[in-house]
C-alpha cells in the first residue's frame, strides 16, 4: 500500500485489480454501488420516543461496536455538508484526463488515444460473460434474459460510435 499526500487531496494507490481477478472485480463492483451512508446503520427515533421531545438519529458503526446519537436536525446538517455548492465541480481530473494533458494531446493530434492500464490478453467473449455475470450477481437480474420470451440472448456487437447510435435512434423515432 502506497499513499502520496499533496496539499488539498490524497491519492491512494493500492493493489491493482487485474482482469482475471474475479473476486477483486466483484468487490470493486460491490463497492461502487454501495451507499455512502447505509440505511441499515441508521435508526430514527421520533420525538415522542425521547424524554426531551426531540427527534434523534443513531448512527451505528459497521462492526456494531460503536454508535453515535445526533439530534435529527444536526444529522441533516452533517449530511448536507457533503452536498457541493452550485456550479462546484463534482469531479476533478488529474494526469491523463486533466485539461492540460487533453490540450497537449489535441495539439499533437493524438486526442483519440485511450489509455489502458493492463492488456489482459483475454478474448472479448470472456469479458462479455464476466460483464453479464457481475450484473446478475450484484443486481440479481440476468441482463441476457429476454424480458418477453425469457429466452437467453446473445451479444452480437457493442456500438460505441456516437454517430451510429444517433442514426439508429433517429431511425427508430
Amino acid at each position: 500500500m502506497m499513499s502520496w499526500h499533496h496539499s488539498g487531496f490524497n491519492i491512494y494507490c493500492g493493489n491493482a485489480i487485474w482482469p482475471h481477478d474475479e473476486k477483486g472485480l466483484e468487490n470493486l463492483a460491490r463497492y461502487i454501488i454501495h451507499a455512502s451512508f447505509p440505511q441499515e446503520q441508521m435508526t430514527y427515533l421520533p420525538s415522542e420516543r425521547s424524554a426531551d421531545n426531540v427527534s434523534r438519529v443513531i448512527y451505528q458503526s459497521k462492526d456494531g461496536r460503536k454508535s453515535k446519537t445526533f439530534i435529527a436536525l444536526d444529522w441533516l446538517a452533517q449530511l448536507t455538508t457533503h452536498i457541493p455548492n452550485k456550479r462546484e465541480p463534482l469531479v476533478r481530473y488529474y494526469g491523463f484526463y486533466s485539461n492540460r494533458c487533453r490540450e497537449d494531446r489535441k495539439k499533437k493530434g493524438k486526442d483519440d488515444t485511450i489509455p489502458a492500464v493492463v492488456d489482459s490478453g483475454l478474448p472479448s467473449k470472456v469479458f462479455q460473460q464476466n460483464w453479464a455475470r457481475l450484473i446478475k450477481k450484484i443486481y440479481e437480474i440476468d441482463p441476457l434474459l429476454c424480458p418477453k420470451c425469457q429466452g437467453q440472448m446473445k451479444i452480437i456487437s457493442f456500438i460505441d460510435q456516437h454517430f451510429v447510435i444517433k442514426k439508429i435512434l433517429k431511425h427508430l423515432g
